[in-house]
């Protein structure tokens, strides 16, 4: 059993369900399963991915929740230690804040709780997972066009050519059509919620990987892309998702928001 696959069955097998039908995790649970020795450097990581949090705008207590448990400390005695209940947002941006290059398993978490956000979509009924979503894919575009710049980039199109090819197998225009998306319309703001999360993968793990791997020069960088887009695009196979290509345009999430208030919801 490769690392993709043991590390989602045993985010399968710990994760928990409450009495409204929300799936959470214990984060001392998510610390063994993603193979960190001491909960002082875990910690860490959580405070990095609850600043992301407050980043986004969301509140941080719909979604990382203190709390403590008993663990055995020899002789039958036991103490209390510092614990937290996290939603399946609070997971991803803790994984998406580890290490995916020292620790293989925070990299296959990554997709895990990415590709989890397919179970949402049919009870996103209001449209306020896809707007949190689009404001995601935004900010990682964003830091991947940095990261791009810092490799070397400058014919910017060719370099999300790249990722575009190696996510749908074709080009954006050949997306769009695809979908039978207008040319004036972006194509982020039809995706639904599946497609969102496949993109901001691709492009937070290129950016990871451009800072990671000191990626120098266009082609070399524009290689990366496609190469990690593909490897996200694979995963979606594995998991028996759909192809980002054959997920369904959604409404326009511009005129959504326009008649929506901004509120923070709960994952």
């Amino acid at each position: 059993m490769n690392d993709v696959t043991s590390t989602h069955a045993t985010l399968e097998k710990t994760k928990r369900t409450n009495q409204h039908g929300t799936n959470y995790w214990r984060a001392r649970e998510l610390m063994n399963a993603l193979e960190y020795d001491r909960w002082e450097n875990f910690e860490a990581v959580i405070d990095k991915a609850k600043a992301a949090c407050l980043n986004y705008g969301v509140d941080v207590q719909n979604h990382f929740l203190e709390t403590t448990q008993k663990v055995g400390i020899g002789s039958g005695a036991e103490r209390k230690v510092k614990d937290y209940w996290l939603s399946k947002h609070a997971c991803y941006l803790i994984a998406m804040n580890g290490d995916p290059t020292s620790k293989p398993k925070i990299a296959a978490a990554q997709t895990y709780f990415a590709i989890q956000t397919q179970r949402q979509e049919q009870s996103d009924q209001d449209g306020s997972q896809r707007l949190e979503w689009r404001e995601k894919v935004k900010e990682a575009t964003k830091e991947l066009n940095s990261a791009a710049k810092n490799a070397g980039v400058e014919r910017y199109g060719i370099f999300h050519d790249h990722g575009y090819r190696g996510l749908y197998g074709m080009s954006l225009p050949e997306i769009k059509k695809r979908k039978r998306i207008p040319d004036a319309d972006n194509l982020f703001d039809r995706a639904g919620l599946t497609e969102l999360a496949a993109n901001a993968f691709r492009a937070t793990q290129t950016k990871e990987a451009l800072k990671k791997r000191n990626i120098k020069g266009e082609k070399s960088a524009s290689d990366t892309h496609f190469q990690i887009a593909q490897k996200v695009r694979t995963t979606m196979k594995e998991t028996g998702g759909t192809v980002p290509e054959d997920l369904p345009a959604e409404s326009s999430i511009a005129k959504l928001a326009q008649n929506k208030h901004t509120k923070k919801i709960p994952n």
